[in-house]
């Protein structure tokens, strides 16, 4: 959501005659769009600043920082960084003439009309085109600072996404990416329309070719949303689904609204309905009051689950949170050490799940040349893996090449045009 906040941004200062610089030292504005999620991007945004400094010292230079550290920071980043210009929430994105003619220095709110100019979205993919389907968070989880920083739920209407959907694919993308911080939540305000219903009228848009979604709550999976991921073969059978924690005590002071044994049980669903589809998952580690008898557990769901890939983290404090109230924080040096067994855990289950594409034959939805080499391209799979291969055409960016895979790596899957 963060990068597609940033093509708008770039997209409404194209419309206004501005033109990417090269780098910062020829720039006449530097815009940083930042992240909140972590204590860690906060830390380096003013790291950042302080470097940007220097620069406005020598020549007329317009600093503005936008994004969840602007909203959840506001003015203090102007009393710690006096060199910046303005300050913008993601809230604001559609304000930008306001605080680059100098009305306001601050634009944190979160007004009833947020300007989504879609059709000035400066996409940075050929094939891809992210939408976004639905704007901030109801669920406050008790570490999670989305909320503040992205407000409540505000849904975009049916009408208006097949209506980007439709103008994305005429101007050649063919992979439809729908986001939200809890996409699956989405209600149509005109029409009621749930989630299931989003995703047939998206899959049914003539042209387009894979319908991705994230990120979706394990507490908003129902039929309806089951049954269109089954029942549209161009919606990826791929779902990143946020676990947390394998443990029931650590769920319920998280707020996670599901047990284990309700996550399992929707996992199964979803899986009887698509044996084939891949997971992938959040996993915080450290929270406060984890006991090694709770990380257990989430090292158990790990292996009954087999995610393909996975994001792990040890528990960062944000201001505001609830988690702040719930005693004392797990030691570092433990936090980090149940980390590396994780990723250690989930290596091996990643490897072997990798190993199972090998003789295999898959469609890969080709983006370009791959960075591994000049000689290969590149795509992913239904299931949002990466494929770098030999033997597609040139002119084959956008198009679905029936690729043989021949070796898993880390990550990645490598292969040749079959």
């Amino acid at each position: 959501m963060n990068d597609l906040d940033s093509q708008r941004l770039a997209g409404q200062l194209t419309l206004r005659g501005w033109a990417p610089a090269t780098g910062p030292a020829e720039a006449d504005l530097v815009l940083l769009n930042t992240c909140s999620i972590r204590d860690k991007s906060e830390q380096k945004v003013y790291h950042y600043l302080g470097r940007l400094r220097s620069l406005k010292s020598e020549r007329p230079l317009k600093i503005g920082v936008a994004g969840c550290v602007a909203q959840q920071e506001a003015g203090r980043i102007l009393d710690r960084a006096p060199w910046v210009d303005f300050v913008m929430g993601p809230g604001t994105v559609g304000l930008l003439d306001e605080v680059l003619d100098g009305e306001r220095r601050i634009a944190t709110e979160f007004p009833a009309d947020r300007r989504y100019d879609w059709l000035s979205i400066d996409r940075p993919s050929k094939v891809r085109a992210q939408v976004t389907v639905v704007e901030g968070c109801n669920k406050n989880c008790t570490y999670c600072i989305v909320p503040t920083t992205r407000g409540r739920e505000v849904s975009r209407s049916l009408r208006s996404i097949v209506a980007e959907t439709s103008h994305a694919v005429s101007t050649g993308r063919s992979e439809i990416e729908l986001l939200g911080q809890t996409v699956n939540a989405w209600r149509c305000p005109e029409s009621d329309a749930g989630f299931g219903d989003l995703l047939d009228a998206v899959a049914g848009v003539p042209g387009v070719r894979r319908v991705r979604f994230m990120t979706s709550h394990p507490a908003e999976v129902d039929d309806s949303m089951i049954a269109a991921m089954a029942g549209n073969e161009n919606v990826s059978k791929f779902l990143h689904l946020p676990v947390q924690s394998g443990s029931s005590r650590i769920l319920r002071r998280m707020k996670r609204l599901y047990t284990p044994e309700r996550y399992l049980e929707i996992v199964g669903r979803i899986r009887g309905a698509m044996p084939q589809i891949r997971f992938s998952t959040d996993v915080i580690v450290g929270f406060p009051g984890e006991t090694e008898d709770d990380f257990r557990q989430t090292l158990e769901l790990l292996e009954e689950v087999r995610f393909g890939s996975l994001f792990a983290f040890v528990y960062s404090e944000r201001p505001g949170t609830p988690a702040l109230r719930l005693g004392d924080k797990v030691d570092e040096g433990v936090a980090r050490e149940r980390l590396n067994r994780l990723f250690a855990f989930q290596e091996r289950i990643q490897s072997e799940v990798l190993d199972g594409y090998v003789g295999k034959t898959v469609d890969v939805l080709v983006e370009g040349p791959s960075r591994a080499s000049e000689l290969e391209l590149a795509g992913r799979t239904d299931d949002n893996l990466t494929v770098n291969f030999t033997g597609g055409a040139d002119n084959c960016v956008g198009a679905l090449v029936p690729v043989k895979i021949i070796e898993a790596r880390h990550h990645t899957l490598k292969g040749e045009a079959a």
